[in-house]
């Protein structure tokens, strides 16, 4: 029977496995293959290291390889405002790489635990001395038995779908890939409170055009068309997709749905929860969960100590959650667009 059984292997998981490996007999099971050819699953993100995510990465003296990063780099954010066609650049300081290299990246560091790669979890349950874990690899059934199960499987969590009833607000992030080998240099984000009341994306990564959105469940596909329409007056050209990816987001309206777990049973990442509601970035939030629960897992108290280690993550997700008032309700969001505070004017 292994220690730890943790399902997901995106930056929450790995670095969960790397920070515990050599004290626990630790099995990550993930539905990804580190081939980004052979891979089944790539998850819809526009693959930008937010400033925060940076800074987490700095702490655990990580440095991202120069393959792993993507052309070109870009420190200015175009905000359309698609109602009131108010368009304001911002300066941010994002790293663009490859996201699937980067978490391909982040897996490849875990040295002491055994990856189980292109593996489907299709049950999780409890037992009378701890937990067994069924996946599907290469069409054969296995079973994994262990004393502690962690859930760093993201939005469509089988571990908190099976063992907590705490609800979370929930989008679809659709995306899709743009030829685009004559485009400007471009990341943009896109308001448009008719279709969400999220956002939408579009950025260069590498000569092709990244175009996405999270959208509320309902007509998510049909409202992702209306958003690609609506853009194409701002010289998106989003005609022949080559390529289309589509996954559940968690965005926590209250800190409130946050469930960090019990009784053995833990959730790190997005998956518990951890993810900001204004921007939606969630790998500094996946990277300091898994040092929390990593710490609470050395002491006794597993649970009152990972939850007593989150709190200062429910504050910053409780500010994010002030802040994404003002991002997404249309009158303040103009307000700050049209008074410049903090904006720059390109020049040609």
């Amino acid at each position: 029977m292994r220690d730890v059984i943790i399902i997901g292997g995106g930056p929450a998981g790995s670095t969960l496995a790397r920070l515990i490996g050599k004290d626990f007999d630790v099995v990550l099971i993930d539905k990804k293959n580190k081939d980004e050819e052979k891979t089944t699953f790539k998850k819809p993100c526009g693959g930008l290291i937010a400033p925060d995510a940076q800074r987490a990465l700095a702490r655990f003296q990580l440095q991202i390889p120069t393959e792993v990063l993507a052309n070109p780099q870009i420190f200015a954010v175009k905000t359309i405002d698609l109602q009131s066609k108010l368009i304001t650049h911002y300066q941010r300081f994002y790293l663009n790489v490859n996201r699937h290299r980067f978490d391909s990246w982040m897996l490849s560091l875990v040295t002491d635990a055994n990856v189980i790669e292109d593996a489907r979890v299709t049950k999780v349950e409890k037992t009378a001395i701890g937990y067994d874990v069924t996946y599907i690899k290469d069409d054969n059934v296995y079973i994994e038995k262990g004393r502690i199960l962690v859930g760093a499987d993201g939005a469509d969590s089988i571990v908190r779908k099976t063992f907590f009833k705490r609800r979370i607000r929930q989008y679809m992030a659709i995306q899709q890939l743009f030829s685009a080998s004559n485009t400007k240099p471009l990341y943009a984000s896109l308001f448009d409170h008719t279709l969400t009341d999220s956002y939408g994306w579009g950025l260069i990564k590498d000569d092709e055009l990244i175009f996405g959105a999270a959208l509320p469940l309902q007509d998510s596909r049909k409202n992702f068309e209306l958003l690609k329409k609506r853009c194409e007056v701002y010289d998106f050209d989003t005609s022949q997709p080559l390529s289309t990816e589509a996954c559940l987001v968690n965005s926590p309206k209250s800190i409130r749905e946050i469930e960090c777990g019990e009784d053995n049973v833990f959730l790190i990442g997005e998956s518990a929860g951890f993810i900001s509601p204004s921007s939606l970035e969630g790998i500094s939030y996946a990277l300091e969960s898994a040092l929390a629960l990593a710490k609470a897992l050395r002491r006794p108290n597993v649970t009152k100590v990972y939850k007593a280690n989150c709190r200062k993550l429910k504050i910053k997700i409780w500010l994010k959650q002030l802040k994404s008032i003002v991002l997404y309700t249309p009158l303040f969001r103009r307000l700050v667009m049209m008074s410049k505070i903090d904006s720059i004017t390109l020049e040609d």
